[in-house]
C-alpha cells in the first residue's frame, strides 16, 4: 500500500504541474501533504515534516546556489562570457567553429545557470551564424549540449549541488567524475551529432540578435578564463590535496576550509567582484544591483528545491523510503541504472530536469546510504544523466530552443530532443564504465 501511495504522489505531482500548470513549489507542498496523509503520518506531524524537509535541504544549499547565481551573473554582465567566446572561436577557426562553440558552452556554462546561459549564449550563436553563413542549428547544438552537461553533471548547478549532500557525496570528487563523464559526452552529442543537422535550416528571430559589447570594453582573456573557472580550480585542487596531505595535520584545516563549496563560491565571488567589477571602473552599487537581479532569477529554483525536500522528508518520516530501498536491493539491476531510470521516468512525466533529479534522489537516497558498495558521487551523475533524457513538449527548454531558433516541432524533436537523449544515454554509459574503475 505504501509503494502505491508513492506512485500516487508522483502521479499527483505530474497532474498538478503538467496538466494543470500549478507552480512547482505549490505542487510539491500539496503532494507532500497528501502523501503524508496517505502514508499514515499523524496530521499534527505533517507540517513538522514539511518544514524539516525544506529546512534540511536548503540549509546547506541556499548560500552556495545564491553565491553561484551572483557569480554567473557577473561573468555575463561584465563581458567575460563574450570574451571567452571570441577567443575560442578565433583559436579554433571557422573549420572547427562548432567545437569552439561547444567549449564556449562548457567554460561559460560552469558558472552560469542553464536558463541564464541559454539566454546569454544563444544570441552569440546567431551572431556567428550571420557572419559565417552556417546553419544556426548546426552551430547551436554543440553549445547547448555543453550547457546540458554542465547543468546535469557539474556543481555548482542546482541539481547536482542538491544531490551531493543527500547522498553524502563529495562535491570535489563529483565535479572531477562529472568532468570525466561529461567531456566525451558533450563531444559526441555536440559537434559530432550536429554534423547530421546541417540540412535543418532556420531563420532565428531578429529579436534575438545580440547586443555585442565593444572589444575595448571587454575584460582581458586571462582574467576572463581564470575568474570563470576559479570555482572548478578550487574544488578540484581541494579534492587532489586532501588525500595527499592526509598525514600533514597542520595543513588539513586550511584545505578543508578553502575547499568547502561555500567558501569556494564566496572567495570566487569576492575575486570576481574586484577583478571584473571594481578594477574595471564599475561602482559597488551597480555590482550589488547585478547581484540583486541574480537572486531574483534563482528564487524559483530555490523554492522548487525546498518543495522537493518537503516531499522527500515525508517519504523518510513515513518509513516508505526504507521500504523502497529494501525492495530495490532485491532487484538484480545495477543501482546506478535504477537511479538513472527513475529520474528518466520522472523527467518524461514532469519535464523539469531539476525536479526529476531531486524527486528521484528522494526515492533512492536510502538505498545509497544503506549500501556502502554504491558510489554516491556516481549516483549523483547517474541521476543527473537520467534527468536530461527525452526532453519534449513539457520541458521549458524544448520551447525556448524551438522559439529562439524558429523551428517546427518536427525539427525541434530531431535536433534538441535527440541531443538531450544522447547526453543522458552517454552519461549513463560513462558512469557505468567509471564504476568499474573507482
Amino acid at each position: 500500500m505504501s509503494i502505491l501511495s508513492v506512485v500516487i504522489c508522483i502521479a499527483l505531482l505530474v497532474l498538478l504541474t503538467a496538466r494543470w500548470n500549478i507552480n512547482p513549489f505549490i505542487a510539491f507542498l500539496i503532494t507532500a501533504i497528501s502523501g503524508g496523509v496517505m502514508l499514515g503520518i499523524p496530521l499534527d506531524k505533517i507540517p513538522d515534516s514539511v518544514e524539516k524537509g525544506m529546512g534540511g535541504i536548503l540549509g546547506s544549499l541556499t548560500a552556495i546556489i545564491c553565491l553561484g547565481a551572483m557569480f554567473g551573473k557577473l561573468i555575463a554582465d561584465s563581458g567575460a562570457a563574450q570574451k571567452i567566446t571570441a577567443v575560442l572561436i578565433q583559436f579554433c577557426g571557422e573549420k572547427y567553429i562548432a567545437w569552439a562553440l561547444m567549449l564556449t558552452g562548457f567554460f561559460v556554462g560552469i558558472p552560469l545557470f542553464y536558463n541564464v546561459g541559454f539566454v546569454l549564449l544563444v544570441p552569440l550563436v546567431f551572431s556567428v551564424a550571420y557572419q559565417t553563413k552556417l546553419p544556426a542549428v548546426y552551430l547551436g547544438i554543440p553549445l547547448l549540449a555543453a550547457l546540458s552537461v554542465t547543468h546535469g553533471f557539474l556543481p555548482p548547478h542546482p541539481s547536482p549541488t542538491a544531490l551531493v549532500p543527500q547522498f553524502q557525496a563529495d562535491m570535489g570528487l563529483t565535479l572531477i567524475y562529472g568532468l570525466v563523464v561529461g567531456l566525451p559526452t558533450m563531444m559526441i552529442a555536440g559537434p559530432i551529432f550536429s554534423r547530421f543537422l546541417k540540412n535543418i535550416h532556420s531563420e532565428p528571430l531578429s529579436t534575438f540578435t545580440p547586443q555585442i559589447i565593444p572589444d575595448h570594453a571587454l575584460p582581458s582573456t586571462g582574467k576572463s578564463f581564470f575568474v570563470a573557472l576559479l570555482p572548478v580550480l578550487m574544488l578540484s585542487l581541494a579534492s587532489v590535496l586532501t588525500p595527499l596531505l592526509a598525514e600533514q595535520i597542520q595543513f588539513k584545516p586550511y584545505v578543508s576550509f578553502f575547499g568547502n563549496p561555500l567558501m569556494v563560491m564566496l572567495v570566487s565571488l569576492i575575486i570576481a567582484t574586484y577583478s571584473l567589477g571594481l578594477a574595471r571602473g564599475h561602482t559597488l552599487k551597480s555590482i550589488m544591483q547585478t547581484y540583486t537581479q541574480a537572486l531574483k532569477d534563482i528564487s524559483v529554483i530555490l523554492l522548487i528545491i525546498a518543495g522537493a525536500g518537503a516531499l522527500k522528508q515525508i517519504f523518510v518520516d513515513s518509513g516508505v523510503s526504507t521500504e523502497i530501498a529494501a525492495g530495490l536491493k532485491n532487484i538484480p539491476v545495477n543501482p546506478l541504472f535504477l537511479g538513472w531510470l527513475i529520474a528518466l521516468i520522472i523527467r518524461i512525466c514532469l519535464g523539469s530536469a531539476t525536479v526529476a533529479g531531486l524527486t528521484a534522489a528522494g526515492i533512492v537516497a536510502p538505498l545509497v546510504l544503506a549500501s556502502p558498495s554504491i558510489n554516491p558521487n556516481l549516483m549523483v551523475l547517474a541521476i543527473g544523466a537520467g534527468s536530461l533524457m527525452c526532453s519534449h513538449v513539457n520541458d521549458s527548454g524544448f520551447w525556448m530552443y524551438k522559439e529562439y531558433f524558429n523551428l517546427s516541432l518536427k525539427q525541434t524533436f530531431a535536433s534538441w530532443s535527440v541531443m538531450e537523449t544522447i547526453v543522458g544515454t552517454l552519461g549513463l554509459i560513462g558512469v557505468l564504465l567509471l564504476d568499474v574503475f573507482v
